[in-house]
């Protein structure tokens, strides 16, 4: 049996796996640590190293990022080693369309987007990703320029609109929320159900 796997961004890997079992992908997920983005730099070596570790045991790789301010990069590893990525700039962009993400960019280019996994983890990302709980007064300084933060929904619930309300809060800006489903990153999967 064919088998696929993808190097996913931690951001993804959940969705994914959830999205496999429900459409019976023949996928499995390996996840890369979702603090990468806070280093883009480093985001395109670590996925060529798990592609080296993953080579002789799949029939087929995917890799599972946009670009994620990568600058390319990982579009290099891709056609060097002879792999496909899902197609987008950021991860905006495969959740919600690239469509909705450029007509909210130009309504308002101080957006910062937050999907559900942002929204779990953004202390852990965000807050203290950036030194912001050490440092709270750079606050400003990295988000200034910043006008609102729109929640790309994949599942709205309470709880979570309660975090997405918290950490707009704790960034001084207004909250908009955009009910945006899994629909689009399960498009975006070249993988095949099993037969």
């Amino acid at each position: 049996m064919s088998r696929t796997a993808i190097v996913a961004c931690g951001a993804l890997a959940l969705h994914l796996k959830a999205i496999a079992a429900r459409d019976g992908l023949d996928l499995d997920v390996h996840p890369l640590p979702p603090e990468l983005h806070n280093r883009p730099e480093r985001i395109a070596p670590a996925v060529e190293a798990q592609i080296a570790a993953l080579r002789d045991r799949y029939d087929r790789i995917v890799v599972g990022y946009a670009d994620c301010g990568s600058r390319g990069a990982i579009d290099e590893v891709c056609e060097r080693l002879g792999v496909e990525r899902l197609a987008g700039e950021t991860c905006y962009d495969i959740f919600a369309g690239a469509p909705l993400i450029e007509s909210l960019r130009a309504d308002e280019p101080g957006t910062f987007f937050l999907t559900d996994f942002l929204v779990r983890s953004f202390d852990r990302l965000v807050w203290r990703g950036l030194g912001l709980d050490r440092y709270p007064d750079l606050r400003d300084d990295y988000f200034s320029n910043y006008r609102r933060v729109v929640w790309l929904a994949q599942a709205r619930t309470e709880e979570l609109e309660a975090a997405a309300q918290v950490a707009a809060a704790r960034l001084g800006l207004p909250l908009e929320i955009r009910e945006v489903g899994e629909g689009g990153l399960a498009t975006a999967l070249p993988v095949r159900s099993r037969p």
